[in-house]
């Protein structure tokens, strides 16, 4: 993560001239070091160079922090089920290198933005909640495979849909946007996976893409998380008068963003109550 690109996704807000010129110079006195050592590893600033900041921009900064923050308790949930799910025996033998490597890649995720928080952005990462998958005594998912899977299937779609509702709130940062949306495309990948995973020996008829806010065969305490999926209008237009396709297809065809309250809201089900 190189420090100077995060410096230049900053940009002050600010009317005061005298502060905007003064970041701006310390800035380019970083670049310019960085470019006259090569050798150096940047990450070996000190991170107290983020005083060079003005107050705006800090808080700007703090943004981004509560950003990934919410994106790693969302990165905590999926490791924890998908290790769980491997320690249960739930998953059919055949499948579980499948699993295995869905959760490296949710551990690699919590990892990164873990060392971005801390130590780019020079905040407190948030620990792992601890977390109830049956929801209450709702779900059996380490009892039941087709019950695991529909989860799991759960869980990678509201990751799609939480990232893409928090892509502008990170517009100002090319390092947090451009990481964002990697994490994204590869939540889209193990939702897919999953749902081929669920029509294989018959055991689910599931489509590739999410339809309206049908939940499937989840309980009905997971009515939440497609909520909103049936929509049909986009940047004003209703897609179903524009082009005369019926309701279900235009809604499979966009996946809706979820708010940070939406998205906790879902996550908020499956946390211990001791919590």
């Amino acid at each position: 993560m190189n420090l100077i690109k995060l410096l230049d996704s900053i940009c002050p807000d600010t009317e005061n001239k005298e502060q905007e010129d003064r970041f701006y110079s310390r800035r380019e006195a970083f670049r310019q070091f960085g470019d006259l050592s090569k050798k150096l590893a940047l990450a070996a600033v000190p991170l107290s160079i983020l005083n060079s900041i003005p107050t705006v921009a800090k808080a700007s900064t703090e943004s981004l922090i509560d950003v990934l923050n919410y994106a790693l308790t969302l990165e905590h949930l999926e490791y924890r089920y998908y290790q769980t799910g491997l320690d249960s025996g739930v998953i059919m033998s055949d499948e579980r290198p499948i699993f295995q490597k869905i959760r490296d890649h949710e551990l690699a995720h919590v990892n990164f933005l873990t060392e971005v928080i801390a130590n780019v952005l020079n905040g407190t990462p948030v620990s792992e909640p601890s977390f109830d998958f049956t929801a209450g005594g709702n779900f059996m998912p380490f009892d039941d495979y087709p019950t695991f899977l529909a989860l799991a299937q759960a869980f990678e779609d509201t990751g799609v849909r939480a990232y893409k509702g928090q892509a502008a709130n990170v517009m100002e940062s090319d390092v947090v946007l451009t990481a964002a949306l990697s994490i994204h495309s590869v939540e889209a990948r193990h939702a897919s996976m999953v749902r081929r995973l669920r029509t294989k020996k018959g055991m689910d008829t599931v489509k590739g893409w999410i339809t309206g806010n049908d939940i499937g065969t989840l309980p009905a305490a997971a009515a939440g998380i497609y909520a909103g999926e049936e929509n049909i209008s986009h940047a004003g237009v209703n897609v179903v008068n524009l082009t005369g396709i019926d309701q279900e297809a235009v809604s499979e065809g966009w996946d809706e963003p979820l708010t940070m309250e939406q998205t906790l809201g879902i996550a908020g089900l499956f946390l211990s109550t001791s919590n």
